[in-house]
């Protein structure tokens, strides 16, 4: 990558926020057993090769 190039959103701060049971929910300190399996199960989705 060349010196002048940045990707999209470097440097960007967000929080992540997730759907589990119908709830949004940032963090899964919180969560019981089961919503902690059903996070855990859940299909991972990657971001490679997005420029």
């Amino acid at each position: 990558m060349k010196a002048e190039e940045k990707k999209y959103g470097e440097g960007v701060k967000f929080e992540r926020i997730r759907r589990i049971t119908g709830y949004l929910v940032g963090t899964t300190d919180r969560f019981n057993n089961g919503k902690r399996a059903e996070e855990k199960d859940r299909v991972k989705h990657s971001t490679a090769g997005i420029k």
